[in-house]
């Protein structure tokens, strides 16, 4: 669990994000320790997929910062935040749905090849030796996923579930610092859901992977997170570990619901 030891690889500060006249994040500042599972919970409309994107580089707020491990980041784009070690899944699986397992996963280690693409159709010596070294990181990711008899399936044809935990591996063969998460349990069975948080804690424990995560299931969320930051319409209600969130009143009104 996170101490107070722990180094602050994120400090997101005062954001402020609209959309012509609507705000959807409103001076919203919290930070993420290095190791640990952040969790962003709100009703629906809270802003937190929105946030998600001011992190990775997909919105760019009007007003306030962000410091990546201890450095103010300057307005990014996605690519550009990828490479400084952040990757994401998405609330919607954005897999290539003809392609198998393995190429899906392959993708996710194109920051990480250094010949150019003309090589790369070439597939001509160091461009080979080096597919090779990347084609080997994937298919231990897809081992530790336990998705190995899949690999050459295409992904258009899996379950959801399973198409969930490939875009898992194919944002871990990126070898993010921070890993972002947008509802990975969304759309899940009971069994899949177990999987996929036994996959998380694994993730982090294993690979030492930072993660940051939305997610509705509150039984999730207070099994998984260290931490929890809780949004509504755009602003920051609760910040705390997930007891006191799930004590705080203001969050059993907003979000959690008042017992009857």
């Amino acid at each position: 669990m996170v101490n107070e030891q722990k180094k602050v690889m994120m400090e997101v500060k005062n954001i402020k994000l609209r959309f012509g006249g609507v705000v959807a994040i409103q001076n919203v500042s919290f930070d993420i320790q290095e190791g640990e599972i952040r969790a962003i919970i709100g009703p629906n409309g809270a802003g937190k997929s929105s946030m998600l994107n001011v992190i990775n580089g997909f919105y760019h707020p009007q007003e306030g910062e962000i410091w990546f491990n201890g450095e103010k980041r300057p307005s990014m784009e996605p690519y550009e935040v990828a490479k400084t070690g952040i990757a994401r899944t998405f609330q919607n699986i954005a897999l290539f749905k003809g392609m198998t397992t393995i190429e899906n996963v392959m993708t996710g280690r194109q920051l990480k090849m250094s010949k150019n693409f003309l090589w790369q159709l070439l597939r001509y010596g160091p461009a080979i030796e080096e597919e090779v070294k990347h084609r080997k990181r994937c298919e231990e990711i897809i081992d530790f996923l336990e998705i190995n008899n899949i690999r050459k399936t295409p992904v258009g044809s899996l379950p959801y579930g399973l198409q969930k935990r490939v875009e898992l591996a194919r944002a871990l063969a990126m070898e993010p610092e921070l890993l972002l998460l947008d509802e990975p349990m969304a759309g899940m069975n009971v069994e899949e859901k177990q999987d996929m948080s036994r996959f998380i804690v694994d993730v982090n424990e294993e690979f030492g992977t930072t993660i940051a995560l939305i997610e509705h299931d509150m039984g999730v969320v207070m099994d998984l997170a260290d931490r929890v930051v809780v949004l509504n319409y755009g602003e920051l209600l609760a910040d705390g570990t997930p007891k006191e969130v799930q004590a705080d009143q203001a969050v059993i009104d907003a979000y959690l619901g008042v017992p009857h």
